[in-house]
């Protein structure tokens, strides 16, 4: 349940390359779909959290120049430095709606006061989360019988578990020393275990030991860590026009990136408080998600591009790990009427 918690790191230097956007002037494109047939100043603010992930960084745009509010939704953000927090606080009932990943979404879903339903996806990982090895281990076969630090029944222990798997291996071949994810980075940097699983900034970290390297990545395994805005079902049930407003501010806020591109990197690197060039260097591994790759997630089938097949995978992972005791009902937690309306609309 710690994902991507970078309390920590919060003042240093890699880590605020995971803090909030902000941007320019308006869009006069705010994005299709169904416009909301309520005011949305006739209720209180829908308080949505958000933390630091490159795909969740274009919320702070659509903040910033007033989308939320050109496509009628009444929103206000909250940004947790970390991300552990933001769950828990959506599990409590403090938030309408989060962003977090599926397998977290799994994780909270049978505690959470008010439901959690994932209504949107922002991004996959393509290539942010690793696993980092030293220099003697070439193939996944090399791994039997090393230790391998990496937080247990999250994202990276689920990208291991799947690339172990595609090898005809499973994580009883392998030692796993389970800690907190800069933890086991510093753990391998050490020279105390023989591989990491990690995402940024810490397989940084682990590639400054001598002869480290990259043994795999998420980029091999598209679907496999979908990043994403959940809201509670009781917003759905109240407020759907509401959520439907902020799932077309989510295209609208893309739409604006995409046609001003220079000026988006530009501020986003300055919120950074780094150069450009270095802050390009961190946009690879983040695939932002259209309208159409929203389909097709949501859509049924047999990959892990696929979110109810992904699911079932995921519930199945945590379930056999012991991370939950048992798997939630996953009818319950994606709901893809409002991307269908926005496709409909544009």
């Amino acid at each position: 349940m710690k994902r991507r918690n970078l309390i920590s790191l919060s003042l240093a230097f890699l880590c605020t390359l995971f803090l909030t956007v902000s941007c320019g002037t308006p869009s006069s494109d705010t994005g299709g779909g169904t416009a909301p047939t309520e005011s949305a100043s006739a209720t209180a603010p829908i308080v949505i959290g958000y933390s630091n992930w490159p795909g969740w960084w274009p919320w702070a745009i659509a903040e910033k120049q007033g989308l939320f509010a050109a496509n009628g939704a009444n929103v206000e953000l909250k940004w947790f430095d970390g991300y552990l927090a933001s769950m828990e606080a959506f599990a409590a009932g403090q938030l309408d709606g989060n962003c977090q990943t599926l397998n977290d979404t799994i994780s909270f879903a049978a505690d959470a006061v008010n439901g959690e339903v994932v209504v949107v996806v922002n991004d996959n990982s393509a290539g942010n989360d690793k696993i980092i090895v030293t220099e003697d281990i070439n193939s996944l076969a090399d791994l039997k019988g090393k230790t391998v630090a990496l937080e247990e029944g999250v994202v990276d222990d689920f990208l291991l578990t799947l690339a172990l798997e595609e090898n005809d291996m499973s994580r009883d071949d392998i030692i796993i020393k389970n800690l907190e994810t800069g933890a086991a980075a510093a753990a391998f940097s050490s020279g105390q275990v023989d591989a990491v699983g990690a995402f940024p900034p810490y397989w940084q970290i682990a590639l400054e030991r001598e002869g480290s390297k990259e043994l795999l990545s998420s980029a091999e395994y598209p679907g496999a860590i979908p990043d994403l805005l959940a809201v509670s079902k009781t917003l759905i049930d109240e407020q759907p026009d509401q959520v439907q407003a902020i799932v077309n501010t989510w295209f609208a806020t893309l739409d604006y990136m995409a046609a001003n591109p220079g000026e988006s990197d530009k501020i986003m690197a300055e919120r950074a408080g780094v150069s450009i060039e270095d802050f390009q260097k961190f946009k690879d591994g983040t695939r932002m998600f259209t309208i159409a790759d929203n389909l097709e997630a949501f859509s049924e089938g047999e990959t892990m591009k696929h979110m109810p097949f992904a699911a079932q995978r995921m519930s199945k992972f945590m379930v056999d790990v012991g991370f939950i005791p048992e798997g939630p009902d996953l009818s319950k937690i994606l709901d893809d009427r409002f991307v269908k309306a926005y496709a409909e609309a544009s």
